[in-house]
């Protein structure tokens, strides 16, 4: 048996699982079980059409790229349904766009980038959590120029 697919997938699955902890933290629809699958799921599908279709390498038809693409269109599907509307507010953007990062860092640990992967995570990581905390420190100075104005209904 070959666990190479497996050590990637369980990899994938703690790397999705440190970036849903964040959105766990925030309280976010999509939290740690949710960035743990799409994590590992992408790794999963990218591993088996990376590894297990070596022997048809040169073959016609054979072009791993296409599972890559198709994890990158089907995660907008996810993505989606985490973006909510509430009222003129809409929510769920930065969750949606989690989920499109995680899907990308399970393809770099489906292709063997384990480094690069890790990397990726923290990099993530920190966007979600610093740049939160600079947004914060600009709202509380500039307050004003971030308030809500209602649209006109006309």
């Amino acid at each position: 048996m070959d666990y190479s697919i497996i050590i990637k997938v369980a990899v994938a699955a703690l790397l999705g699982a440190v970036v849903g902890f964040e959105r766990e933290l925030a309280r976010k629809v999509a939290g740690i079980r949710t960035h743990s699958l799409v994590c590992l799921a992408s790794a999963l599908f990218t591993s088996i059409s990376v590894d297990a279709f070596k022997p048809y390498i040169g073959s016609v038809g054979y072009d791993p790229s296409r599972i890559i693409s198709n994890i990158v269109v089907g995660i907008g599907f996810i993505g989606a349904g985490a973006i909510l509307r509430n009222g003129s507010k809409v929510e769920g953007t930065t969750t949606a766009a989690s989920l499109w990062a995680i899907a990308a860092i399970g393809v770099t640990v489906g292709v063997g980038l384990f480094k690069e992967a890790i990397l990726i995570t923290i990099l993530v990581y920190s966007v979600l959590q610093v740049v939160w905390l600079v947004e914060q420190k600009i709202r509380a100075k500039f307050g004003s120029i971030y308030k809500h104005k209602p649209e006109n209904d006309e």
